[in-house]
């Protein structure tokens, strides 16, 4: 039996506000940030579109089928990455560039959940901070941490649950969405764990930098 089309969405289009700069350019290990995700999207799918801000659209992006312009928020690139992807594409990966250290395990994972029958799968590790609900900073209540994981990306999810999750969202002018599995939750589907992994840290802030290379270099 032919294996399922797979295709990844590389999320590149943000700003950097808080990291003070377009961070998927920042150098880490030689590289950057966004030429290591989508190497890693490269090596696990069949195709790769990437989601750049539009005054960095161009055909040059190693690894890339397309290459396409992000929208004002991030689910609105996805769904800029998604008119990208062609049609008979069986499952989607969406990835964050912010997450570089990403492995080829939490690929293969979540692609391997949704080709066993889920809808999505979503790359999940335990939370172990105790978490607290507030109002500005007053606390209004302890949240019970039991049950409770932290996600990441790469998520991948069958192809035609996303496009209907993102479809019912723009069409109800949803909030925005930080997460596609919450999309794909909300309409209905059934969305999996897979586990993630403590070092697939994401890139926000400039001392995020700092420890993705302490950990590229332990790893190398």
């Amino acid at each position: 039996m032919t294996e399922p089309t797979v295709w990844a969405i590389v999320v590149a289009a943000g700003t950097g506000a808080r990291f003070g700069g377009a961070k998927q350019y920042a150098v880490l290990g030689g590289r950057t940030i966004l030429s290591i995700s989508v190497a890693a999207a490269r090596a696990a799918c069949d195709g790769v579109v990437v989601v750049v801000p539009a005054a960095d659209v161009s055909d040059d992006v190693p690894g890339a089928d397309r290459v396409v312009a992000g929208g004002a928020t991030r689910s609105a690139s996805v769904r800029a990455g998604l008119a990208a992807v062609p049609a008979d594409a069986e499952v989607i990966v969406v990835h964050d560039a912010a997450r570089p250290l990403a492995s080829a395990e939490l690929w293969q994972s979540a692609i391997a959940a949704v080709r066993g029958g889920a809808d999505g799968a979503v790359c999940a590790v335990p939370v172990s901070d105790t978490l607290k609900r507030v109002d500005g900073s007053r606390v209004l209540g302890t949240v019970e941490r039991e049950g409770m994981v932290a996600v990441q990306t790469p998520q991948a999810f069958r192809a035609a649950a996303l496009r209907a999750a993102h479809a019912r969202a723009a069409h109800a002018r949803a909030a925005e969405a930080t997460d596609d599995g919450a999309l794909v939750e909300e309409a209905g589907g059934c969305v999996v764990t897979v586990p993630g992994s403590a070092t697939n840290v994401k890139i926000t802030h400039p001392q995020d930098l700092v420890v993705a290379e302490a950990l590229l270099r332990e790893a190398t």
